[in-house]
């Protein structure tokens, strides 16, 4: 029997996201996982996923009902550089600017960048500054 392992311990248990056009959103986060260090998994045809993030297409079982609107979602990196490159990663594989690098004014050392992935969700790479974890995260197999 195969043991499944999950991280966890960041404020999200998971997300779930569905896309029309999966082989281009697969692309997409392929291309700024890669940046940010986050490995990325797939079952099948129909869906992909990385850490608490699950992508699907309409007709996989894990999603069904009518399809929601535009989401927004904020990756960690960790630093600025890696929320820069995260940026030029998201336009290469076709995503549209909604903010390029920068420090906003949410709270002091905020540095991110927004883009719209293919389907029009306001994704994020944000770096709040230098900090100290007590754990990057915690393993739970199962």
């Amino acid at each position: 029997m195969t043991t499944r392992q999950r991280h966890r311990g960041r404020l999200i248990d998971h997300i779930g996201l569905v896309v029309r056009d999966l082989a281009a959103s697969k692309a997409f986060y392929a291309a700024i996982f890669d940046v940010l260090k986050i490995p990325m998994g797939g079952a099948d045809d129909r869906n992909f996923w990385a850490d608490e993030l699950f992508v699907s297409t309409a007709d996989s079982d894990e999603v069904q009902g009518p399809l929601t609107g535009r989401h927004h979602l904020a990756f960690q990196a960790q630093d600025r550089a890696m929320v820069d490159a995260f940026y030029q990663a998201a336009l290469a594989q076709g995503g549209w600017d909604n903010g390029p690098p920068g420090e906003r004014a949410y709270h002091r050392g905020y540095y991110a960048a927004f883009v719209l992935d293919p389907d029009g969700n306001n994704i994020e790479a944000v770096f709040h500054g230098e900090s100290v974890r007590s754990a990057p995260s915690i393993r739970i197999a199962y």
